[in-house]
């Protein structure tokens, strides 16, 4: 995992929520690179001149809502339909 740029984004979270709202941001060496409106188009562009696992893409929102997801799956409902 990229932890030093993920932990630049944790450090300066407000700052850049503030700054980029909504977007996504690509971190590389501590350092915002670029700003893009969606992740596909972040990634697009940035391994045009980066090496994958070398930069980090950030939706920049406020809170843990940013670096946390929840999945769901349809296995556990199946299985307990199922009898």
């Amino acid at each position: 995992m990229l932890k030093r740029e993920f932990d630049y984004f944790i450090a300066n979270q407000t700052e850049l929520v503030n700054k980029y709202l909504n977007k996504f941001i690509v971190i590389k060496n501590e350092k915002v690179v670029g700003v893009y409106d969606s992740h596909i188009q972040a990634y697009n562009e940035s391994i045009k001149t980066m090496n994958l696992g070398t930069f980090l893409i950030q939706h920049c929102l406020p809170g843990n809502e940013a670096y946390s997801q929840t999945f769901q799956s349809r296995v556990i409902i199946n299985s307990l339909l199922a009898h």
